[in-house]
């Protein structure tokens, strides 16, 4: 499933593929949130364009809406929306921490009351993978207690123990129901604290799992503390296995997490970012690995851009930047037309998407 391609010789970086039922992905790799089935105001023609190889799904949302059923009746996820790439889908554990006055966590899963219509539904870990097999995700993520920051270590080592019980149930189901050639991905617990962690990583590889990922960060924890478990972490965990790092981020953080041996990330910032106006523009590429000022950010709504006839970043080849100008998407914003956020998002998604390769591209040339 992955291969490890090249090693960096500066830090911990590495190239990587991984081969998937719908494709290949090339890692490091940044998966856009499409947690309902779709990119907010932008469509797989886009996704394409801007050289997506893998996005990401959430099956909390598509267990409500459209339902197992639709999903099964259509094929899964794929034909239903016509992406033809792979998926990974979270399991849902990240609602048991964002919708937390709506859901009760016990041993057997999670008691979900409906934010649609107030119906209550129970998540068990097996449910949680039953669902992700008719999403028909490349990838299914385990479900996992997700704590908020700050939490006593008495809290986040009970949430521990409860996540590695469901991992060995998902485990057994999953060896049990499987098809083809989908993979499932164990997520460390055990927020700040270094031996909790430490434990989480040993426990899951002894379950055994597809890959592993950084779970129960970046929830308000200083980021000096994030890159020291993240290198603890790695240095425990399989070097044949994909890390992913759930949550991250901000394009100098995914650096940084690059350099201390992940392959996977993903995050809401850009296309939210670009609903509101906020873009991602390229400063100096050749800092990309020394320095955090690589990139700025635009805010396109500012007055000083209503007659700015540059692109939004002139080095940039997504359709946005080479067919209108600053000034031209600021009028949009102005007049409340969706197209503005369509425009918007399709440049920070191909930004994302940039940076990954340029990434690739200096742990080749030895620039990370």
């Amino acid at each position: 499933m992955f291969a490890v391609g090249t090693t960096s010789k500066n830090s911990a970086a590495r190239t990587g593929t991984l081969t998937l039922g719908h494709g290949v992905v090339e890692t490091p790799c940044f998966m856009t949130i499409a947690t309902k089935g779709a990119v907010k105001t932008i469509d797989v023609p886009d996704l394409n364009a801007a050289g997506a190889e893998i996005i990401l799904s959430n099956t909390y949302h598509l267990m409500l809406r459209p339902g197992v059923e639709t999903l099964t009746a259509m094929g899964g996820l794929h034909a239903f929306m016509g992406w033809q790439k792979p998926i990974l889908t979270d399991s849902g554990g990240y609602q048991v921490l964002s919708l937390a006055s709506m859901r009760k966590v016990s041993d057997d899963g999670v008691v979900f009351r409906s934010h649609i219509d107030g119906s209550t539904h129970l998540l068990t870990p097996e449910k949680s993978q039953e669902v992700q097999q008719a999403i028909g995700s490349d990838i299914a993520m385990i479900l996992d207690d997700l704590v908020d920051f700050p939490v006593t270590e008495q809290q986040a080592a009970a949430a521990l123990e409860r996540t590695l019980g469901w991992a060995k149930r998902q485990r057994m189901w999953w060896d049990a129901n499987k098809k083809d050639s989908r993979k499932m991905f164990g997520i460390v617990q055990g927020s700040i604290f270094p031996n909790l962690r430490h434990r989480s990583a040993e426990e899951l590889i002894k379950i055994g799992f597809d890959g592993y990922a950084h779970g129960g960060l970046s929830v308000g924890e200083p980021r000096a503390e994030s890159y020291a478990l993240t290198e603890l972490v790695n240095n425990i965990l399989p070097q044949d296995k994909p890390r992913y790092w759930m949550g991250a981020g901000q394009p100098h953080e995914i650096v940084e997490y690059v350099k201390r041996g992940c392959d996977m990330f993903d995050c809401v910032l850009p296309t939210r970012n670009a609903r509101h106006g906020t873009l991602y523009v390229w400063k100096d590429a050749a800092l990309l690995g020394t320095s955090s000022d690589f990139y700025e950010l635009l805010h396109i709504t500012n007055e000083k851009h209503v007659t700015d006839a540059a692109p939004i970043d002139a080095t940039c080849g997504c359709f946005t930047c080479t067919h209108h100008s600053r000034a031209y998407i600021r009028h949009l914003f102005s007049v409340d037309e969706p197209l503005a956020q369509r425009l918007t998002t399709i440049h920070n998604v191909y930004f994302y998407q940039e940076l990954m390769r340029k990434i690739r591209e200096g742990i080749t040339n030895g620039g990370i």
